[in-house]
């Protein structure tokens, strides 16, 4: 269920998954009139999220939805939404439909039903899911241990609140709100996005088993409902 993509340089990643994204995505407007593009921060998908949001899609129709979110306004500087705001709601992008998770709730758990709410309401909840991986073995917000991982990896909702504890991947805002195993699993194409060679070394570590709970990466690469695609570059 493990498909490995790796390249010989970043710019060989970011076309290859670029293109993998349009035509996905493509696909699935023609085959449905609807798509949903689960998307996460961080410095690696910046490139491919500005290079697709320059492609010719039919956005209007793509509907970008948050694989997780910190529970921080959309001005705070560690906010996704604003960090989505600035690299794929941009050029023909900035036409498309947007499913954000922060709401005024004070927390994630008080915020949690107007959430769910927000993504049952997608016309159609295929398109392709972009993951990445911490240093921790954590993806979306599955934190190592963190207070709601389990919910988060066995519920049948599609977003799940939970508080991760502390660390210095976390930073303060350990208050999180993500899309559960079953949603990620149901998305119809996973991509785990990492590079350089210390993600690549936990990336092989989450492989050789043990307790999800210390790397819940594993949750995602151990599944058997949707193959997991891995790209990766040095």
């Amino acid at each position: 269920m493990i498909q490995e993509h790796f390249f010989d340089s970043r710019e060989a990643l970011i076309e290859a998954l670029t293109e993998r994204c349009q035509q996905r995505l493509s696909a699935c407007v023609a085959h449905s009139g609807d798509a949903a593009f689960y998307v996460s921060g961080g410095s690696t998908p910046e490139l491919v999220y500005k290079a697709l949001s320059a492609r010719d899609l039919a956005w209007g129709n793509v509907h970008i939805a948050m694989v997780d979110e910190r529970w921080v306004d959309v001005d705070h500087p560690r906010s996704n939404e604003a960090f989505l705001n600035r690299c794929l709601r941009i050029n023909h992008a900035a036409d498309a439909p947007f499913v954000g998770m922060k709401n005024p709730a004070e927390t994630p758990c008080e915020g949690w039903q107007t959430c769910e709410e927000a993504f049952q309401a997608l016309p159609n909840k295929q398109g392709i899911c972009i993951l990445g991986m911490g240093g921790d073995g954590h993806t979306a917000s599955f934190f190592p241990h963190a207070e709601g991982l389990d919910n988060a990896l066995q519920s049948s909702a599609l977003v799940a609140a939970l508080t991760a504890k502390p660390s210095a991947v976390t930073g303060d805002e350990v208050d999180r709100m993500t899309m559960t195993l079953s949603a990620i699993q149901h998305s119809g194409d996973i991509v785990l996005l990492i590079t350089g060679q210390d993600k690549l070394d936990v990336y092989r570590a989450a492989l050789e088993g043990g307790e999800v709970a210390d790397m819940p990466v594993r949750a995602v690469l151990n599944q058997t409902v949707t193959p997991v695609h891995v790209y990766w570059a040095a």
